[in-house]
């Protein structure tokens, strides 16, 4: 008879999850509730999200056996009508210290392996990139400096800061600059710093990397569906920070072009780059010094 009362209060969490799995889930729910409604957007965005949503399954299973146990361990162990004083106490259980030894040890080797194996992949350098670009942070605003073939200095698009609109407080859309990718072609973005520090953020490519003054850091992807993405900073850098938006156009390869011939037409050709940070006379550089 105790026997299976306790077998039927541990069937209740088990009930549980089988309930949720067979009642399905949203698209929401098999992306993890991360950023985008799309799957594929770039070559990487699909293993981010396989990543993410795995951690998470194998979590909520771990956690689900977790509680299933300890509402076992309460009910099975509770205090009977008429009991009195402690009841019998154990100084271990081998069987069982080593199995909660070994499980979590498991665990972390195996999210260690597999984000290991995925960071890799995002991180491995393109040989010879289809488009190489330049991106500057700015306080509160983004510099691109497109480059070409021989990753020498092009065209660039240079922005300030954008603009909000002082009786309603809403965002100026035509003041957000845009960086242009073409599709299906594979990109090397390096990323500089003016000023301070500064975090480059695709929103729907679910990635993000620190821009740091003096470091140049790089992100390596290949955008797959064409359409307009929001980006913007990811590291509080000061009073504007919430204004430090940009657009990403994702074209195919003749508007790509094409957009370059404009910014050659407006006379926007070479680059904007590290010569206008402020931060110059900092100890270290080699600013000029005047003799007193």
């Amino acid at each position: 008879m105790r026997s299976s009362r306790r077998l039927r209060w541990a069937s209740v969490p088990v009930s549980i999850v089988l309930v949720a799995v067979l009642a399905g889930c949203t698209h929401e729910q098999l992306r993890g509730w991360l950023p985008g409604d799309e799957n594929g957007i770039t070559n990487h965005t699909d293993r981010v999200v396989g990543l993410w949503t795995t951690s998470w399954i194998v979590l909520l299973i771990v956690g689900v056996i977790t509680w299933g146990l300890i509402i076992f361990a309460v009910v099975a162990y509770r205090r009977r009508k008429g009991q009195t004083g402690l009841p019998v106490q154990m100084r271990y259980n081998m069987p069982i210290e080593i199995l909660y030894t070994v499980i979590p040890l498991i665990l972390v080797l195996g999210f260690f392996a597999f984000t290991a194996r995925d960071q890799a992949a995002i991180e491995e350098p393109y040989a010879e990139p289809d488009v190489q670009i330049e991106v500057i942070g700015k306080r509160w605003a983004w510099d691109f400096n497109y480059l070409d073939a021989n990753g020498e200095p092009d065209v660039y698009e240079s922005s300030q800061q954008v603009s909000r609109d002082t009786p309603t407080g809403e965002i100026d859309e035509s003041t957000i600059p845009t960086l242009v990718l073409p599709v299906n072609q594979t990109v090397e973005i390096t990323i500089e710093s003016r000023d301070v520090a500064h975090s480059f953020w695709i929103v729907d490519f679910l990635y993000k990397k620190d821009m740091i003054p003096g470091k140049s850091n790089h992100l390596y992807f290949e955008p797959l569906k064409e359409g307009t993405y929001s980006g913007k900073c990811a590291e509080l850098c000061g009073q504007y920070h919430s204004l430090m938006l940009f657009n990403v156009d994702v074209v195919s390869q003749d508007e790509y072009q094409d957009y370059l011939e404009e910014l050659r037409d407006a006379g926007q050709t070479g680059s904007v780059g590290l010569e206008y940070n402020p931060n110059q006379n900092l100890p270290g550089t080699e600013a000029a010094r005047t003799e007193h």
